[in-house]
């Protein structure tokens, strides 16, 4: 009697290890989930966000369709951009359909040598 009872008590302690090692599998797999997926997308929305914040008129930007274009004008949540040479085409826009920003004095540069005779 005493054999039977030593038994299932042992089969009880190694089925609470196998669950125990289940948990531990599960709290490492959410965690490497957290530091290659939702970390680094949370760090670029923030840094979207500072772009987007110290927007100005006169950058140069570039849409999520593609499109170059020069900002005329900003406000809350919209922006207009012109777009080519025509100065014709202003279309205003979400300023979270924005991708990428040059800055008016990051992009000025001085003319060659040459073509300034």
């Amino acid at each position: 009697m005493n054999l039977t009872l030593l038994t299932a008590s042992g089969a009880a302690a190694g089925g609470m290890g196998g669950m125990l090692m289940m948990i531990v599998y599960i709290v490492v797999i959410f965690g490497a989930m957290y530091f290659f997926a939702i970390r680094p997308q949370k760090k670029e929305q923030k840094r979207m966000a500072a772009l987007l914040s110290t927007m100005e008129v006169g950058d140069t930007v570039v849409t999520s369709s593609g499109f170059y274009g020069t900002i005329i004008a900003v406000s809350e949540e919209d922006c207009i951009v012109e777009f080519g040479n025509n100065r014709n085409c202003r279309i205003p826009m979400r300023k979270s359909a924005i991708v990428e920003i040059e800055k008016a004095s990051d992009g000025v540069s001085e003319a060659p040598a040459a073509e300034k005779k």
